[in-house]
């Protein structure tokens, strides 16, 4: 985008036969926008409230003014001391220590101001103030202010604003000292299929967002593990046996009911079970949005970390780092990325592990499009509750939620299903959770 406005401004300088162009210049008729212009000039539109014409128009001259900013920078040297557009970029004003220097600033098009300090005076001075790890938090922010040539300070308390820069040795005379009311902190929009990333090394993508954070595999993380952007901490995990777990993210985050497409996001309006054969797409922040079709539902994985049951198999590809990134049906939510096998050049086999269970597990609700949740549907599976007594058996359907024994411990079942030889609670963990 940026290649195409510059050349509308360079057929702008060109038809002006050599004389530097006004920022007022009008764009020449170019080439229809592609959907990024597009998306760019209407949001511009909305927010500046103006034509989509006049946003069009803005952006060449900024991007004209940037030329010319940079080329003043480059020219003036040690008497430059900033620049900046007026209210509708079409004026371009460049600051100078020099009064000798006002005709080259006059000369690129651009209104010359002069100032008692140079923009490398101005940063040094910031740069005492970032060199002091010990900022009150009261003190919000710092900044170089262009416009009035000062350093400005930001403050809820102005006396513990001049006492940190006292500490860092910038004299309060060269501070403008600002009462503000700002609490400013790191604000996340949660949605499926970006990347996030743990404190103990390592990225993943998120699944979906939740009541309170947002699903994700198991492997990723165990519990207590901390994520950052958004910052968080496994609240739950399970790992082998199932591969689900979720983070509980800080206050501040928000959980969308959006999926990344890569460009662009998908709604998620539920988590109702697609059917084998049915088309699916994943969402993950190493190779974006993949889609393929559900070839096996209940399958039984082996990794080198244990054997990972009840998960879904797909001919969509996916790699490293997509691991815990959405998957979706249409706009029904349907699992979390576990694992597989092949990459997405040639081609590869991914098994992602259902949301419903996960949302079962944890007693989560899905956050859906315009910020309502959803319960997980109830599973279409046999209820029979513990028949021939609390001791597991083979042949017998038990119910998710459903107390049995073995071997003197206490299981509960995860996931209804009818119990097979060799399915005792110890041997599959994805069905059965210890609880005594």
């Amino acid at each position: 985008m940026t290649r195409r406005i510059a050349a509308a401004v360079a057929v702008a300088v060109l038809s002006a036969a050599g004389v530097a162009a006004t920022l007022a210049t009008t764009a020449t008729a170019g080439p229809p926008p592609t959907q990024e212009e597009s998306g760019v000039i209407a949001a511009m539109a909305r927010d500046f409230k103006i034509t989509p014409g006049q946003a069009r128009a803005r952006l060449v001259r900024e991007a004209k003014a940037t030329q010319t900013e940079s080329t003043l920078k480059s020219r003036l040297g040690a008497g430059y001391a900033g620049a900046w557009l007026n209210d509708d970029a079409t004026e371009l004003v460049v600051a100078v220590t020099d009064q000798a220097q006002i005709q080259a600033v006059k000369d690129a098009g651009a209104t010359p101001k002069v100032v008692k300090r140079s923009q490398i005076q101005l940063d040094a001075l910031k740069a005492k103030l970032d060199a002091n790890p010990n900022a009150p938090k009261d003190v919000p922010a710092w900044f170089v202010d262009v416009k009035t040539n000062d350093l400005v300070v930001l403050a809820r308390n102005v006396d513990s604003a001049k006492a940190f820069a006292k500490a860092s040795g910038v004299d309060e005379a060269d501070v403008r000292f600002e009462q503000s009311t700002e609490q400013p902190r790191a604000l996340i929009d949660v949605i499926g299929g970006n990347a996030y990333y743990m404190g103990s090394g390592g990225r993943c993508s998120v699944g979906f967002s939740v009541n309170g954070g947002f699903v994700t595999a198991g492997h990723c993380g165990r519990v207590g593990t901390t994520t950052t952007q958004p910052s968080g901490t496994f609240a739950g995990s399970t790992f082998p046996g199932r591969d689900y777990g979720w983070v509980r993210v800080s206050a501040g985050n928000t959980m969308r009911g959006l999926v990344n497409r890569y460009p662009g996001t998908v709604p998620v309006k539920g988590s109702n079970e697609a059917a084998v054969g049915a088309s699916i797409c994943r969402s993950g922040s190493t190779t974006g949005w993949r889609c393929g079709t559900i070839q096996q539902k209940n399958t039984s994985v082996t990794y080198p970390e244990g054997t990972i049951s009840g998960v879904t198999r797909t001919n969509a590809c996916a790699e490293p780092g997509d691991s815990g990134g959405s998957w979706l049906s249409g706009d029904q939510a349907q699992g979390v990325t576990s694992g597989g096998s092949g990459n997405c050049s040639s081609g590869g086999t991914t098994y992602f592990q259902p949301v419903n269970p996960i949302l079962q597990a944890y007693s989560l609700q899905l956050v859906i499009d315009g910020g309502g949740t959803t319960t997980s549907p109830t599973s279409p599976t046999t209820t029979t509750s513990n028949p021939g007594g609390t001791t597991w058996q083979p042949g017998v359907a038990y119910a998710a939620g459903s107390n049995v024994t073995y071997d003197g411990a206490g299981y509960r079942c995860l996931q209804g299903h009818t119990s097979q030889p060799g399915w005792d609670p110890p041997a599959v963990p994805a069905l059965w959770e210890r609880v005594g």
